[in-house]
């Protein structure tokens, strides 16, 4: 492989070569840092990239007699809603256009400790909510890469960076993984340590991972939480083929290419069945939307009071509808979604994984939008793990895929049956090499 083509290994395999000496983080900084410069006036990703700060921590990596960890060398993407000490974190937001933190966010600072090379910051939607940052889908630049984690998706997906963090609140990590055609994993909630995160919404805010294959995401896992690295299950898991009572909601591909999953899986030796959640789990949609807005209001309590003139009139419609909501009604929310864990111990007892849509369809035309989460919404709720495989191109030519849910808590196991998933469903994404 030449230097100029590291920026295609996956971080898995990057780290692997660099640990045998047969790539230098210096090679593969300045492949991805090529790729990255290269395609910004195309696809704004990056919000504060520096080539000569990103090649001195890769000579500096280099001449370290011994790795550092398990990212050694392996370049990593911050969204720009995660604090940074030697850059700006501006939060997709005016207010905030000469911030600069004291300290690295722990996701960040774990991430150093690992050997890891802090690439740039990637851009957010505005407070990581719903008005869109400049990025654009690098698959088709009329469209939008999805949000809030808007520019870490579509540098992953461009083979900018082999690893990007990106949050959830509602849909943020999983849509524009699906939009972008790259695999996101959003944790159990909480799982990865969220200090030197802007919070959003306290209760629903999660840390999420970018990245191209279940391996590497599994790795940076294991180095942000220390769980076990996922393995292969030992028998194909049991699956629940799950389409939600929103199934109208999704386009003719977005079914067809769940429905496509759910048989490949089979036919590879999964024991698929139909799920159905009874009618209560529809509710979680809406209790969503009232813990986020009541949440988020509060949060931006300090902006709204001191620099209202420099929100956005779609985020600042949302902290209006925020303040209106009773207290009574947002324990409610909060207490429906207690009540769907509880009620879903049962339909663990069947099945591994639940099987369901990332997003309605293909990313939307336009930039002015970063699409519907409304698939996302409930399990981010629950808390649950998800995670999302490329599988398929739609009429469109752009990306889709599917989701892998599992219990809360079971991140290694969710991410074992994804290692397994994808093997299945990976050869049938014709997008995945497109944008070499």
């Amino acid at each position: 492989m030449s230097a100029d083509q590291a920026a295609f290994l996956g971080a898995a395999e990057a780290a692997r070569r660099i640990a045998r000496g047969e790539l230098s983080t210096q090679a593969l900084a300045q492949a991805c840092l090529a790729r990255a410069i290269a395609g910004e006036a195309r696809l704004h990703a990056w919000t504060h990239l520096s080539p000569q700060t990103v090649m001195a921590q890769a000579q500096a990596l280099d001449a370290q007699t011994t790795p550092k960890g398990l990212l050694h060398g392996v370049p990593v993407a911050v969204k720009d809603i995660i604090d940074t000490a030697d850059m700006p974190s501006r939060y997709g937001s005016p207010i905030y256009a000469h911030h600069q933190p004291v300290a690295d966010a722990a996701c960040v600072a774990q991430c150093r400790a690992a050997g890891a090379l802090v690439m740039g910051k990637t851009h957010t939607t505005e407070f990581a909510s719903i008005h869109p940052a400049p990025t654009a889908n690098p698959h088709q630049t009329a469209h939008t890469p999805g949000g809030s984690s808007s520019g870490s998706a579509a540098a992953v997906a461009d083979f900018q960076v082999p690893l990007a963090f990106a949050t959830q609140t509602a849909g943020s990590t999983i849509r524009p993984a699906a939009f972008c055609g790259v695999v996101g994993y959003k944790p159990s909630f909480n799982r990865i340590n969220r200090a030197g995160l802007k919070f959003s919404a306290e209760s629903l805010d999660t840390i999420g991972l970018l990245a191209r294959h279940v391996e590497d995401v599994s790795l940076w896992a294991n180095v942000l939480v220390g769980q076990a690295l996922a393995v292969l299950p030992a028998r194909p898991p049991r699956v629940g083929l799950h389409r939600t009572t929103l199934w109208d909601q999704a386009s003719e591909s977005a079914q067809q290419a769940l429905q496509d999953a759910a048989q490949r899986l089979q036919a590879a030796g999964a024991q698929v069945s139909e799920v159905t959640l009874d009618k209560s789990f529809s509710l979680l949609y809406d209790a969503q939307g009232v813990v986020m807005r009541y949440e988020t209001a509060r949060a931006t309590a300090w902006e709204m009071a001191h620099r209202r003139d420099q929100l956005s009139d779609e985020f600042l419609l949302r902290l209006e509808q925020g303040w209106t909501i009773p207290h009574a009604q947002y324990l409610e929310a909060l207490a429906l979604a207690q009540q769907g864990r509880d009620r879903l111990a049962a339909v663990w007892q069947g099945c591994d994984v639940l099987l369901s849509l990332s997003a309605p369809g293909e990313a939307p035309a336009g930039l002015h939008s970063t699409g519907d989460s409304v698939f996302n919404r409930n399990w981010t709720l629950l808390g649950l793990p998800c995670v999302h495989l490329p599988t398929a191109a739609g009429p469109q030519c752009l990306p889709l895929g599917v989701q892998l849910i599992g219990p809360l808590g079971a991140d290694v196991a969710l991410l074992g049956a994804a290692l397994w998933a994808e093997a299945v469903l990976a050869p049938h994404f014709p997008l995945r090499e497109r944008l070499r």
